[in-house]
């Protein structure tokens, strides 16, 4: 593991909120801004880092690119008639499938804390999911999977197939390294969902920005890489193991009064974006 890694990873204390199993009801909009919450209390020195993991069921969450689709509304139309509510995240990446077999963490530091290029950040949680699986034997490489959904260098995958994302939000002088772990269920099935949204919202017209081929083949869920049923709680009790020994002690927690008050401001701007390319329907 990279040194400058581990000393992000260290921290007196991780504070731990878990909203893994809120169920249906959790909407990905309160994730984003509760994220962007915890940016700002964190950058402020009002909270300690924070690990923060999320579940959201039957969701597709697009990047802001993925608004400019020149035939946006039927292809989000076909993946509601598939059972998905549909929302736009406030940062860029493109569309990605939530479900309950998918984990989502995020890592919440202070920017100023111990000097976080974007590079560290991204290793911090790669090296963090190395930890978590050194178990089982395999390398996690991080790099562009041609072919997946949401591609980027820092696609995390087994034997060239990818199995999570990361990206990354710096926001009032806290940064978010957030990461979607494909846990269980189908990989390729995941992935088939959003090329046929491409095919529809596309329609095979030329655009500025090049939206991805997805091949379906190159994506899978851990359970499938390992060879294993694995369970979001089985990865769950993984991360607190492993956090707990980067750190004195980790503690539950839930958003303070004054988090919850900026929690009220940052939903508002993500539904505002979100009635913006949707209207209000959603």
């Amino acid at each position: 593991m990279l040194q400058s890694s581990v000393t992000l990873l260290t921290q007196p204390a991780w504070r731990i909120i878990d909203q893994s199993g809120l169920g249906p009801h959790f909407e990905a909009k309160h994730s984003f801004a509760i994220d962007d919450t915890l940016c700002s209390t964190v950058g402020k020195g009002l909270s300690q880092a924070v690990a923060r993991s999320w579940v959201h069921h039957d969701t597709i969450v697009l990047g802001i690119q993925d608004t400019k689709l020149p035939f946006l509304s039927e292809g989000t139309a076909f993946l509601r008639e598939q059972g998905y509510r549909v929302i736009v995240r406030n940062s860029g990446g493109l569309a990605v499938v939530l479900d309950e077999g998918v984990l989502n963490l995020s890592l919440i530091f202070s920017e100023t804390e111990k000097g976080i290029d974007i590079n560290r950040g991204y290793d911090a949680m790669w090296d963090l999911m190395k930890e978590l699986f050194k178990e089982n034997d395999v390398k996690i490489e991080a790099k562009e999977i041609v072919g997946s959904y949401c591609p980027g260098s820092y696609d995390l995958s087994i034997n060239e197939k990818k199995f999570a994302g990361i990206s990354q939000r710096r926001l009032r002088g806290g940064v978010a390294v957030q990461i979607y772990l494909c846990i269980n269920k189908s990989g390729s099935e995941r992935a088939e969902l959003i090329r046929k949204f491409y095919d529809i919202a596309l329609k095979g017209e030329r655009t500025k920005f090049s939206y991805p081929q997805i091949k379906p083949h190159t994506m899978a869920s851990l359970s499938e890489l390992l060879d294993c049923e694995l369970s979001v709680q089985d990865v769950m009790l993984k991360l607190l193991i492993t956090l707990k020994s980067f750190s004195e002690k980790i503690y539950s927690s839930q958003l303070t009064a004054e988090e919850l008050e900026l929690f009220t401001a940052n939903l508002q701007r993500m539904v505002d974006r979100n009635e913006k390319v949707f209207g209000l329907s959603t």
